[in-house]
């Protein structure tokens, strides 16, 4: 049994983070499906932002939505502030362009909350969903709207680009693991659609929305994923940017994925459907790309555990339990020597074993924090966007 064990996990972990890779970009390559997108295709649009008390970044934020190549008099900015008290709203408020408008609540509900009536107010054929806290290169509107002139295609997800000038081991680890994640999202992209977009940019058909329930935590993830369970496509452009950079701290990105990874243990919870192959089109990326990472975690705990138990046997498993303990030394090898920091395989271990410990914590922060869908407090309280 301990064999079995050991052998299904590691099989396990070796089908998510490498196999599963593999196999979408072989399959994107020998059978894909292009997008009929149309570089004329302008509808008229909304700009949505919600935030709640980012004063010092809203400004910004504006301009760099109305300064899109994109015709003006098809283009509106719609910000949602939820329930601000730093004085946003008075900002959002002193935009002369009539383009420029503001959906103010006075209590604090959540993201999801305010996407549903934000949503709801709007006429327009497509919405951009965008964060404060980014900057978008001009272009990124144009493209992403020209994936939208293929019918069959209902959102299009943007690129986040880490921008760093001075970024540690840490922060080159988490840049790394986002490289690996985007090539993954361009391969699903290819072959039908992504089960999730960057929360940070990507524009919605919006015929393709249904309201979600006010506790959703991810909803960069449910609401793209009704759009396939619609049986619309869920692509990647990677020419429309948001501008960001990453974490630099662990204490940071784990705050960050902890969230993030306790919203997917609530997706399920809230949409049992996507684990039903008849009723997701998109179930093998879903359960490989999404449920699988969540499984990681605890087949590394069995793994080691039944490692254990069959290295008081066996030379041959007592090696393996050696080359499993020297991987998971490698973080403290990192901490105690600082030259190491920046060796390949330590920054990867580091974030690696950083990243699935995550995983573990975001269980408990969805079985205890009912609360988890609400800002996070401090100055400028955007929700950290997941790199997941």
């Amino acid at each position: 049994m301990a064999a079995w064990l050991l052998w299904v996990s590691i099989a396990l972990l070796l089908y998510t983070y490498f196999g599963y890779p593999a196999l979408v970009a072989l399959w994107a390559r020998l059978a894909p499906r292009p997008v009929a997108a149309s570089p004329h295709y302008r509808p008229r649009l909304a700009m949505i932002v919600v935030a709640r008390n980012e004063v010092a970044r809203i400004r910004a934020k504006i301009e760099t939505c109305l300064a899109q190549d994109y015709p003006p008099d098809r283009l509106r900015v719609l910000i949602v502030s939820d329930g601000s008290t730093d004085g946003m709203d008075d900002v959002v408020r002193g935009f002369a362009s009539p383009r420029v408008g503001l959906l103010a609540f006075p209590l604090t509900r959540g993201k999801a909350a305010c996407l549903n009536d934000a949503i709801a107010s709007c006429d327009e054929e497509v919405l951009v969903l965008t964060d404060a806290r980014q900057r978008l290169n001009p272009e990124a509107v144009r493209h992403l709207t020209a994936n939208l002139a293929d019918p069959q295609v209902g959102a299009v997800s943007g690129e986040l680009v880490f921008v760093a000038e001075d970024a540690n081991a840490f922060a080159s680890g988490v840049s790394a693991y986002w490289r690996y994640e985007k090539f993954i999202r361009r391969s699903q992209a290819a072959i039908h659609s992504v089960p999730g977009v960057t929360g940070a940019l990507y524009a919605l058909r919006k015929s393709c929305f249904r309201p979600i329930p006010p506790s959703t935590i991810l909803d960069d993830v449910a609401i793209p994923m009704q759009a396939a369970m619609q049986g619309r496509r869920v692509v990647f452009e990677s020419r429309a940017l948001a501008y960001d950079t990453p974490s630099t701290e662990a204490r940071q990105e784990r705050r960050r994925k902890v969230r993030t990874l306790a919203g997917n243990f609530q997706l399920l919870l809230l949409y049992p459907q996507l684990l039903l192959p008849w009723r997701n089109p998109i179930f093998i990326q879903f359960v490989s790309h999404k449920l699988l990472r969540l499984l990681a975690p605890w087949a590394m705990s069995l793994a080691l555990l039944s490692n254990v138990a069959l290295a008081l046997h066996s030379t041959f498993y007592a090696a393996l339990l050696a080359l499993q303990l020297a991987f998971y030394a490698l973080p403290l090898l990192g901490a105690l020597v600082p030259a190491c920091r920046n060796c390949g395989l330590v920054k990867l271990a580091t974030t690696f074993i950083a990243l699935n410990g995550y995983a573990m914590l975001g269980f408990f922060e969805f079985l205890t924090n009912r609360n988890a869908h609400l800002w996070r407090a401090g100055p400028a309280t955007t929700p950290e966007r997941p790199q997941a």
